[in-house]
């Protein structure tokens, strides 16, 4: 305790991640990818460039989703939270100020 206040680290959070970065459904989401990517490897072959983007496709994806970004664990948190923004959010915002007139009705 410092000052009657904790001094909690900036990277407590980091702390309970996988490597720091991961959480057991960012791991179970990438290596599902990887893996249908592979098997997809092995069945379509790579002799032609739109089988091997085909093949590639659900390991990118993944990838792409677990990505860390600023300010968010990864991409797939960012894009839970725009949606949760977007879709369940209060859209009009009333004004309630202390500055506000109600008008009285007569």
């Amino acid at each position: 305790m410092i000052n009657g206040g904790y001094l909690i680290p900036a990277n407590t959070k980091k702390g309970q991640l996988i490597a720091g970065w991961f959480t057991p459904p960012d791991l179970i989401l990438f290596i599902t990818g990887v893996l249908i990517s592979l098997v997809l490897l092995i069945i379509l072959g790579v002799d032609q460039t739109l089988r091997a983007l085909i093949a590639l496709a659900p390991g990118l994806i993944c990838t792409f989703l677990v990505i860390p970004v600023a300010n968010y664990r990864n991409v797939r948190t960012f894009l839970k939270s725009m949606i949760d923004f977007k879709f369940n959010t209060q859209k009009k915002y009333p004004w309630k100020g202390w500055c506000c007139y109600e008008q009285r009705k007569k």
